[in-house]
């Protein structure tokens, strides 16, 4: 079962510095044998303003509870069903999303126990989940996969990518999938190898993503598959309307910021020229066999099946 909530909850969102998270957070609290010192927490933290409807915490909490109900046997697996629902719910801006102090923040103060939940092994939770790079950091790097995946108000991209981990894991580091055409042709190549049963999927993301970025060196994507990018007053008038927008739905996908889609001649081009790269690649070798697709996390998979990825 899923852990009960450890602690009062705040009820706004804030900012905690990570100085005081490298001074509270302990091998206790990454191990789960403690909590996180409250009083302290809070006094080191600002507060950000309760007017605006998201920046109060209960619809998170909310969220976050129903997937650790939902997916406590198959904890990777939340990562596709949280990731849009979580972008929808927080509507940030990419400035607001680059500050680390707020995914501290949510991470010690609004939700360790999800932290521990999702992320501990089997004695302790890493530091960079609770605070660390975008692409680490618990909250951080489901609010980012969701931004970069998204094709407009689409989130199905982003289940997709968020399917297999190391999309997660190793994608999402790349400053080049920052390019709108590139993150949607790597998931049009990413679900046809998912529909086609490829084995050892991961070593196909990884390969792709290798050979996507080092082609990026020489290559300028944005000659090859313009995009003007999202319309930004777009993405304003959706945060705007977090005001009177109802809780996110849990049984069908959100609508994201209708900022326009990405030019579908634009992936076109990329997804004939990823092809060939792939084609190219090379792929890890491996010694042993492994089941089909292991990488794609299944609705019936064993949970010690699942921590091997």
């Amino acid at each position: 079962m899923p852990p009960t909530t450890p602690h009062d909850i705040p009820p706004v969102l804030g900012l905690l510095p990570d100085t005081i998270v490298a001074k509270y957070l302990s091998h206790a609290i990454q191990s789960g044998q403690e909590t996180p010192p409250q009083v302290a927490l809070r006094k080191a933290a600002t507060l950000l303003p309760a007017t605006e409807a998201r920046r109060h915490t209960a619809p998170l909490r909310q969220l976050l509870e129903e997937a650790m109900r939902r997916f406590h046997d198959q904890r990777t697996a939340a990562d596709a069903w949280l990731a849009p629902r979580l972008h929808a719910t927080l509507r940030l801006t990419r400035a607001e999303a680059a500050d680390g102090w707020l995914w501290n923040y949510l991470a010690l103060l609004v939700a360790p126990d999800y932290v521990l939940w999702r992320h501990r092994g089997t004695e302790t939770t890493a530091t960079s989940r609770f605070s660390g790079a975008h692409h680490t950091q618990a909250f951080s790097r489901l609010w980012w996969a969701a931004e970069l995946f998204r094709d407009g108000a689409d989130y199905r991209p982003v289940e997709t990518a968020c399917r297999v981990q190391d999309v997660l894991n190793t994608t999402l580091r790349l400053d080049i999938i920052d390019h709108r055409p590139t993150a949607q042709a790597i998931v049009r190549i990413l679900d046809r190898l998912i529909a086609g049963h490829t084995p050892h999927l991961g070593d196909h993301v990884n390969a792709l993503s290798s050979a996507v970025n080092t082609a990026g060196s020489t290559l300028v994507y944005d000659v090859l598959a313009p995009d003007p990018g999202g319309e930004q007053e777009a993405v304003l008038d959706w945060i705007d309307q977090a005001q009177d927008a109802p809780a996110v739905p849990f049984e069908r996908l959100p609508d994201g910021p209708d900022d326009g889609r990405v030019s579908a001649q634009s992936v076109d081009t990329l997804v004939a020229l990823f092809d060939k790269l792939l084609a190219e690649a090379p792929r890890r070798q491996r010694l042993t066999l492994r089941p089909t697709n292991p990488d794609v996390i299944p609705q019936q998979a064993t949970e010690a099946q699942r921590r091997s990825l």
